[in-house]
């Protein structure tokens, strides 16, 4: 099966490759470079020995992304493309609707007139929002608190119309909480143009002392050790999840399955923290700040649907996601295309 994965220069969209091509697809790629790098993808070819093909094409243009589906007899996407950065929606709302709902839009017209079948989306917990049941069923009343998350639950909604009025197409939406960590090799990772706005790429960078000390965003929620609890889960799991579900679209005839992909347990910052200090022996230099508009207390994933229908359950613990986080910091302490980490 021939495979287009969109934003596949990312960093779950490398993992995810890699996954793919290791389990057998052909795998296509696109990816705006905006916020990644072409060597990504690059030393995924050489880990696997498989040549395959990249375009530089923005999922919002779609007279170049028809033809790119249509050259490679695409049959089937898995669509990461979006802008991500919770906090950065807040100060540019309407570039995040452009960016992620129009890219979708265009995505799903492409793929109805090419007659691709098969999506897997690359959707996220920040749809939930604030919920007083953890762990959070995929049935809860979705609340975002973002327009990052709002982005997701309006892409969401056209996927599910999409299939609604189309019987020959199917969708796996996938929920992800929080992914961290690297491939065990260390030669793909994550790596943020810019300051990153996730937890453990902050945390990596300040251990190994590009940047300056950690910044724990509030220490007064309400829970046990007042920071924020996360359902923090392995990339490498998470691209697993995307081959599980791209597994159960060719058995299932028709309609939309959403499931979540998280580690079923809470972790909470300053666990983390300590997780990463014990599994590497590296002191991560931190202090307590305000909170971020749109942090949650808690939030960590209800996997029971993902087991059921997807077979899939995280095999990697947190430890191991630290470990290989600083191993990737470690050997690419200039990222793929030389700037500091």
């Amino acid at each position: 099966m021939s495979v287009l994965v969109t934003g596949g220069c990312g960093y779950l969209g490398s993992h995810t490759c890699l996954a793919l091509l290791e389990a057998g697809y052909e795998v296509v790629a696109v990816d705006n470079l905006c916020n990644s790098s072409r060597e990504s993808l690059k030393r995924v070819s050489e880990m696997t020995g498989q040549p395959f093909k990249l375009y530089e094409c923005d999922v919002r243009n779609g007279m170049q992304l028809m033809q790119v589906v249509e050259q490679n007899n695409v049959e089937a996407v898995i669509h990461f493309a979006a802008l991500k950065s919770v906090s950065e929606s807040f100060e540019k709302p309407l570039e995040y609707y452009e960016n992620n709902v129009g890219g979708t839009l265009t995505l799903l017209r492409v793929m109805a007139l090419q007659k691709v079948p098969y999506l897997v989306f690359s959707s996220s917990a920040t749809v939930y929002g604030e919920q007083e049941v953890q762990p959070v069923h995929e049935s809860a009343a979705l609340r975002p608190c973002s327009p990052y998350g709002r982005t997701k639950v309006t892409c969401e909604e056209m996927i599910e119309a999409a299939a609604r009025a189309n019987p020959d197409f199917s969708a796996v939406i996938l929920r992800y909480f929080n992914p961290v960590g690297a491939h065990e090799s260390g030669r793909i990772g994550e790596a943020p143009q810019g300051e990153p706005s996730n937890l453990l790429p902050r945390l990596t960078r300040a251990a190994a002392g590009s940047l300056p000390p950690l910044v724990i965003a509030g220490d007064d929620f309400p829970t046990p050790d007042g920071t924020g609890l996360r359902g923090y889960v392995h990339v490498c799991d998470i691209a697993q999840g995307h081959v599980a579900a791209l597994e159960a679209l060719e058995r299932r005839p028709s309609g939309v399955l959403t499931c979540n992909l998280g580690a079923g347990r809470p972790v909470s910052v300053r666990e983390l923290i300590d997780t990463f200090e014990r599994a590497t022996g590296v002191s991560v230099p931190c202090r307590v700040g305000p909170r971020r508009e749109g942090d949650l207390a808690a939030c960590w994933a209800d996997i029971t649907r993902a087991r059921q229908e997807l077979g899939w359950s995280p095999l990697r613990t947190m430890e191991e996601a630290c470990r290989d986080a600083w191993n990737w910091q470690s050997q690419n302490p200039f990222g793929y295309d030389g700037s500091v980490l």
